[in-house]
């Protein structure tokens, strides 16, 4: 969800005015989402690089990360939705992690579209903490070291029991990955739009879907395999 920065800078204000704006987007996208029966959908809304960023901005995204989930949580369950996060989310404010704990506390019945909030994450972090993890089994003698496969790693991530991704939206032009779900998304479909987040609305979402319905997913194989003739 890139490009809130430079939407305040457009309009004279500060960056934290765009991260407010952007809470209609994530309304919009995660309505839009709800309708069309997508079961997930996460949104990488903090990664472990933004605590870089300056400490006022930093400040104002925690208090608006709490505020948001207070006034969000009866839509949510409204709309059948259910929370979850992903990332080292014992980093944020306490404030932040009792909030975040109620809310999915409130929302794991719900049977609708799982929502994820990637917060404090990094694609390499969750790599590196899921091997630790893998080697600590290994050296425990629970798994054989030998037996190890894709799937065995997929168990000790963060997004263990979430399907990998079928589309990945990036907002405002950006032409890069920025350290998000770099397993999960090794066959994930692209779809680069030069809409900065704020104004990123349902019509947007459908233009990203329909662009990706018009694609064939092979994962290595040809045509011909995925579609045999006769």
């Amino acid at each position: 969800m890139d490009g809130n920065g430079r939407w305040a800078k457009k309009k004279g204000a500060l960056r934290i005015f765009g991260h407010r704006n952007a809470i209609q987007a994530v309304r919009d996208v995660t309505e839009g989402c709800a309708e069309l029966g997508v079961k997930y959908l996460t949104l990488y809304a903090f990664s472990t690089e933004n605590w870089n960023r300056p400490k006022e901005e930093v400040d104002g995204l925690m208090e608006l990360l709490v505020n948001t989930i207070k006034e969000e949580i009866k839509t949510l369950s409204d709309n059948q939705v259910r929370l979850k996060t992903i990332g080292a989310t014992s980093h944020l404010p306490e404030a932040c992690q009792k909030n975040l704990a109620w809310a999915i506390d409130q929302t794991k019945n719900n049977t609708g579209l799982t929502l994820i909030l990637a917060l404090s994450y990094s694609g390499r972090w969750e790599i590196l903490q899921a091997v630790k993890a893998l080697v600590s089994e290994v050296q425990s003698g629970k798994i054989d070291a030998s037996a190890i496969n894709d799937k065995t790693l997929e168990n000790f991530l963060q997004t263990s029991g979430i399907p990998d991704p079928e589309l990945l939206i990036r907002t405002s032009g950006e032409l890069r990955i920025s350290n998000f779900l770099l397993w999960q998304i090794a066959y994930t479909e692209l779809f680069i739009t030069p809409t900065l987040w704020p104004d990123f609305r349902k019509e947007h979402l459908y233009e990203a879907i329909c662009s990706y319905q018009q694609r064939e997913r092979r994962f290595g194989k040809t045509s011909e395999q995925l579609n045999p003739v006769g």
